[in-house]
Formats: C-alpha cells, structure tokens, sequence
C-alpha cells in the first residue's frame, strides 16, 4: 500500500531547498549563454565538427561517471536523431563496451582504457570531444594526448579547472566550478553542439 505524503508538510520542509537549487541552476545556465569567450569556442567546435563529418570523419566522446553518461546521450543524439530526422551522423562513446573497457584496464591500467581505444579506432581528421567536469582526469587526458599524436581535432568540454582545456584544440567551459552545475553546463552546450551539427549538416543536403 502506497504511504501517504503530506503534500503542504513536503512543500514546507523542502519547497525552499528545490527554488534556491532551481535558482542556482539558472544562474550556472545564464552565465554560460552570456559567456562571449565560450560563444565563440562552441561556434569553432561546431565548424570542427561539421567540417570532419563532411570528410566521412567521426566524433568520439569520452568520460567517466556523470561525464560517461554525456558521452553515451550526444552521441546518440547524433547517431539517431535530435530535432529532426535526416541522415544518421558518425559518432561514438568511448565507454560503452564493458569488454573492451575491462581488458584494456586490466592490462594496460584505467589510466588507458581511453587512450587505447583512440589509438585502435581514431583516424585523423576524427574529433575527440574529451568530457571532464574537473579537467583533470587522467584517463581523459591519455585519451587527448593519443588523439594529437594522430592529427585528431580535440575538444574539451570541461569546467574552470585543470589541464584539460589547455591541452585540446577547443575549450568550452562551464564557468563554475561545481561538479553538478558543469554537468548542467555541458547537457546545455552539448544538446546546442548537436543541433547546430544537424542543421548544418542538413542545411546544404550534405
């Protein structure tokens, strides 16, 4: 049986909590769309993109954790379709394959488990959209690193710390530097990624 929830008594106890975690959410989402230095990132990550998928490249995510997650969702609205439906776009997450992921952890480290993937499956003229809401993941950084030593474009989707962002060819940074409100940040700019890739693939029939 269904326990009943005093609906003015939850309201009461955590009505406040939910408008000051919306309000915070807001603020994170406000800054990012007034944010010229990232407006401009995210219009040279796009072009960088569109430009490789025009090539007959790909796109490859990678991530851990909440980042993994982003990973799997951009690249599936890409393969399937965002806003519309029209031809499927090459893209793929790197942490998707338990096989593959334990193998190379197993032998190589988890620092790796990126890195030789890239190095098996990347070609140049590919892009690494590398995602970290700290910057600093070593496995991530492997993955970027193995991506310019084969003439991939790299991408950080990142926020304001660590290395990441100074070691790929475009930075897009959530300006905060709170793990949940850069993953609010990236679900923002990746879903914006994905929907200027589609219409500018289908702009021109390409």
């Amino acid at each position: 049986m269904t326990r009943h929830v005093d609906s003015a008594k939850a309201v009461a106890r955590h009505g406040a909590a939910i408008s000051e975690a919306f309000a915070q959410s807001s603020a994170v989402i406000a800054a990012v769309a007034s944010d010229d230095v990232l407006i401009g990132s995210l219009a040279v990550a796009t072009q960088s993109c569109v430009d490789a998928l025009r090539a007959g490249r790909k796109l490859i995510f990678a991530g851990n954790g909440g980042s993994a997650a982003d990973a799997q969702h951009l690249a599936g609205e890409l393969v399937s379709r965002f806003n519309f439906d029209r031809p499927a776009l090459a893209a793929l997450a790197l942490n998707t394959d338990g096989a593959i992921l334990t193998a190379i952890g197993n032998d190589y480290g988890y620092e790796r488990v990126f890195a030789r993937q890239v190095e098996a499956l990347a070609v140049a003229g590919d892009v690494l959209i590398a995602i970290s809401t700290s910057g600093r993941s070593p496995n991530v950084l492997a993955a970027v690193a193995a991506a310019r030593a084969l003439g991939v474009t790299t991408i950080a989707l990142c926020g304001t710390g660590g290395p990441l962002a100074d070691s790929c060819d475009v930075a897009l940074r959530t300006p905060s530097s709170r793990t949940p409100h850069i993953q609010e940040g990236h679900i923002v700019i990746g879903h914006t990624l994905c929907a200027l890739i589609e219409r500018e693939m289908c702009a021109d029939g390409a």
